[in-house]
């Protein structure tokens, strides 16, 4: 039985103990959480959107997953009664400009082999979105909402239920190699030897690389913060569904969106504004190492020279509740102050960066020696969850 030892209780670190465990090979999973509890950061604070493959470059790894996983998702949520709701997504577009991006973004969709594209009409579009005026808009059946904390529970049930292990605040902090071929793992609390370890730390991806294989990580993870805006229950019903801008491709991240929650709240978000701390969910959390380390990075630097436009749009849309509900309005021009709640939530995104300043959109993951790291899994990292779990199974363990 080979031992295996996973560091990260998010949604990905979860998925691979559970398709570990429930193999027909034999595993013996320890997943290592630094929280008190499995899935707090990314995973946890996500939007809870299922992805399906729309955005992705086609014949990436990350198409392949996405247009695989949220299949995969959706089955298990279905087999294992989690909250769930295919709803679809409209994307919209507001001018000729916008209008050859979402051509170009159906065309990229039905290519990756996203299934039931298709433009609406304006009376289609008022039956679904009477609040939402677009010059074109393109309806993505596949895509919905789940309860991802519901899924992260039901896996760690399955890890649990096959005799794996879940150390709750347990910090890895080294490995080492021994002399049969194993690694000795080191944790605030203990050490132990694995045949295998697997780590799925995502905002301190590049740091676990680094204390455990003693060398420099290729990529860095710059932390972006995305906050969100709660619309009041009294007006949730300006908006039924998913609904997303069509993405600019000069500048990174999607845009900020409106999205129907599993408990039927309605938000609007996110922007993307640089976390001063990996973990910082708040305007004023700040670390010293963590701002340093991406402030003086490079990769850092050429962004925002790159991106200074998009940038400062960002950073004010942090501060100004009108400057964040103009991006809104483009959507649902309706929309007004007075119908949100003060008390939106935040998630910080680990978007790894190139030295160049490019945003690493692809999934990376490397194998050395008895380790493999996953050092970027960014959004549909949860929807894929389970398809990455199977593709790591696949082409580095079995």
């Amino acid at each position: 039985m080979k031992e295996v030892a996973i560091v990260g209780g998010g949604i990905l670190g979860l998925a691979i103990g559970y398709h570990l465990s429930t193999s027909k090979s034999k595993f013996r999973v320890s997943l290592f959480e630094k929280e008190s509890e499995i899935g707090k950061h990314q995973s946890g604070n996500n939007s809870g959107v299922l992805h399906c493959g729309l955005y992705y470059q086609p014949n990436s790894l990350k198409a392949k997953l996405a247009v695989d996983g949220i299949r995969e998702m959706i089955s298990f949520c279905k087999v294992n009664h989690i909250n769930h709701d295919v709803c679809g997504k409209i994307v919209v577009a507001n001018n000729d400009r916008e209008v050859g991006f979402l051509r170009n973004l159906a065309d990229r969709g039905n290519k990756n082999g996203v299934k039931g594209l298709k433009y609406l009409s304006n009376k289609k579009l008022q039956e679904r979105e009477p609040n939402v005026r677009a010059k074109k808009a393109l309806l993505v059946p596949e895509e919905g909402i789940v309860d991802y904390k519901q899924v992260m529970n039901t896996l760690s049930n399955f890890i649990l239920g096959n005799d794996g292990d879940i150390y709750l605040n347990h910090k890895v902090e080294s490995a080492k190699e021994t002399s049969v071929s194993k690694i000795l793992l080191k944790t605030n609390q203990i050490q132990k030897e694995f045949d295998v370890v697997i780590n799925c730390a995502g905002l301190y991806s590049d740091r676990n690389y680094n204390n455990l294989i003693k060398k420099k990580s290729p990529i860095k993870i710059v932390p972006f913060r995305g906050e969100y805006m709660q619309i009041k229950d009294k007006y949730r019903d300006i908006v039924n569904h998913l609904i997303y801008p069509v993405p600019d491709p000069n500048y990174p991240f999607l845009g900020v969106h409106f999205t129907r929650m599993t408990n039927e709240s309605r938000e609007v978000g996110p922007n993307a504004v640089l976390a001063l701390k990996r973990e910082g969910y708040n305007k004023t959390d700040f670390s010293l190492r963590d701002a340093y380390d991406s402030l003086t990075y490079k990769g850092f630097v050429n962004f925002i020279t790159r991106n200074f436009s998009f940038a400062m749009g960002e950073f004010a849309s942090s501060f100004s509740n009108k400057a964040f509900l103009q991006k809104a309005k483009n959507l649902v021009p309706d929309i007004e102050e007075y119908m949100f709640r003060k008390d939106g939530t935040a998630g910080v995104r680990a978007q790894a960066l190139s030295p160049k300043g490019e945003l690493i959109k692809d999934f990376k993951i490397i194998k050395d020696g008895n380790q493999i790291h996953v050092l970027n899994a960014p959004s549909p990292g949860a929807t894929a969850s389970l398809s990455i779990a199977k593709y790591i199974l696949d082409k580095y363990i079995n």
